[in-house]
């Protein structure tokens, strides 16, 4: 089927209706474990941001496996989180074989996010081989940043079937080998070749040749760390039973609310991705109350 066969999908409100989220059961673990891997000794906020995003979404429980010398400043910041400390090289660059002490809870995880706050590729490289072989079948992976560039060139190994990727356009053309020339097409592309949902500048692209289409949230999401607002959003999604699409095409509406929120109330440029993080509650209810509506 090429890129041309079906009508890209507009995401509004009115779509959001008729797709709605799993409903919330009355426990955390009704509502799903993430696990992020992430936040080398440099970077510990990008794994925050991003799993404070997933639980803002709804998601039950949250486990961050990170650097081990920022675990203590990460449990203390987050107390809603467990932790798992791994080893860090001289540099502080997370190792790729820790991620072994993080073995269980990635075994039992109904969402894994890796990537936020790594900043070393081999290591990284390392690391998602042996993700590939611990995660569940069953288990949605979420690839960012770092992870990104580590599964490039080789998109058809793992055993998850629901894979999720949130490239921004320079980490799209590294996956894709090229620059990229048409934007839709190329994502499409990227999800056919990688056998995953991708979720780039408010376009979702679904490796069965469905387009989703979002309006970007404006210039002020193009902030620090918005990035891992966006894949901790999606986790969380995922996690609560979403499939991998509906999960990107939630999460990446929610992410550009917030923007659009924080623009209007705040300005278009200067708001925070811990703000757009603690927005993403009052824009789900948004959602949901005008389908109650």
């Amino acid at each position: 089927m090429s890129s041309t066969d079906r009508d890209p999908v507009k995401v509004d409100l009115t779509m959001l209706r008729a797709w709605p989220l799993p409903e919330p059961g009355g426990s955390k673990r009704s509502r799903g474990e993430v696990v992020v891997v992430g936040g080398a000794g440099r970077s510990p906020g990008a794994a925050l941001l991003a799993g404070r995003a997933a639980l803002r979404v709804g998601a039950g429980r949250l486990t961050l496996a990170v650097g081990e010398s920022t675990v203590a400043e990460v449990a203390v910041v987050l107390p809603e989180c467990g932790v798992v400390p791994l080893s860090e090289g001289r540099g502080g660059s997370v190792r790729g074989r820790s991620i072994a002490a993080a073995a269980a809870d990635l075994r039992s995880a109904d969402a894994v996010l890796l990537g936020p706050g790594l900043d070393d590729i081999r290591e990284t490289a390392s690391m998602l081989r042996r993700l590939r072989a611990v995660a569940g079948r069953d288990t949605t992976v979420v690839l960012d940043a770092y992870a990104l560039g580590a599964l490039a060139g080789s998109p058809n190994r793992g055993r998850s079937r629901r894979r999720i990727l949130t490239p921004n356009s320079e980490e799209a053309a590294v996956l894709l080998g090229r620059r990229l020339r048409d934007e839709r097409a190329d994502l499409l592309e990227i999800a056919r070749r990688y056998r995953a949902v991708v979720s780039c500048h408010g376009v979702v692209a679904d490796p069965d040749g469905r387009l989703y289409l979002l309006d970007d949230g404006g210039p002020g999401l193009g902030t620090s760390g918005s990035g891992d607002a966006l894949a901790g959003a999606i986790a969380g999604l995922a996690a609560r039973g979403c499939t991998p699409a509906q999960a990107a095409v939630w999460g990446t509406y929610l992410h550009m609310a917030a923007g659009v929120s924080l623009a209007r109330t705040i300005a278009p440029l200067g708001f925070l991705a811990s703000e757009i993080v603690d927005r993403l509650p009052r824009e789900l209810d948004a959602v949901e109350q005008s389908d109650a509506d």
